[in-house]
């Protein structure tokens, strides 16, 4: 399949570096005004997903655009979901399908699910308090991650009603680590998932534009899973 990689920097390099791998043609990369004039003029028709990375305030109209010409897209920026039902509305209208996800490491996905687990028992133990602690590099902008956020909201959805600390580090070049930490008066527990290498991101967003080519809908990169 041919891909339309929407923002050129880090990880759009990466994508644009591991495409083939996937069995996947880059139609085109946009990365500022005049890429954008070639994809309305119709020069990367052959597209038949987008992959976006770039940044907040870029996710509402670089969808709208896409949206114009039916083009489905894998959104991997992350600070930008206070616009959610706006951006949910530009794809419904057009009636195109959007993977969006703050983190596209697999593994991440099964350490949600281990996540929720501990914070629903952990639920019943009232002397029990938790955190949540991550580390990303110095360049990253939002804090904390969307990973923290979502990590924090499974824990409250599985029942664990009390406050969660929630804190973030901005050094180096950390590609990213999430601590969950739950701690009672006699014992501590930590889970951690550590990303090693930035391209996990890449080739998760990769398998993420196979699966949603030809699809409809707004999707989370739960539902891969499903099948």
């Amino acid at each position: 399949m041919n891909i339309l990689i929407v923002g050129h920097g880090r990880m759009g390099r990466l994508v644009e570096a591991h495409a083939a791998a996937h069995g996947c043609g880059v139609a085109g990369i946009i990365d500022d005004e005049s890429g954008w004039a070639a994809f309305d003029q119709g020069h990367f028709d052959a597209a038949e997903v987008a992959i976006e990375f770039s940044y907040p305030e870029a996710v509402r109209p670089n969808l709208a655009r896409l949206a114009a010409r039916g083009t489905n897209a894998v959104i991997g920026t992350t600070g930008w979901h206070a616009d959610e039902a706006g951006v949910k509305q530009i794809a419904a209208d057009a009636g195109i399908g959007v993977l969006a996800a703050a983190n596209f490491a697999l593994g991440m996905h099964v350490f949600r699910a281990v996540v929720e687990e501990a914070a629903r028992r952990f639920a019943a133990l009232e002397d029990v308090g938790a955190w949540i602690h991550e580390t990303h590099h110095a360049a990253k902008k939002d804090a904390p991650s969307g990973t923290a956020l979502l990590l924090q909201q499974v824990m409250d959805a599985a029942g664990y009603g009390r406050p969660i600390d929630v804190s973030s580090t901005r050094a180096g070049s950390f590609p990213g680590t999430h601590v969950v930490g739950f701690d009672g008066p006699a014992e501590t527990v930590t889970l951690t998932h550590a990303v090693r290498d930035r391209a996990v991101f890449a080739h998760g967003a990769l398998q993420a534009a196979k699966w949603l080519r030809g699809r409809q809908g707004w999707y989370g990169i739960g539902d891969m899973f499903k099948g």
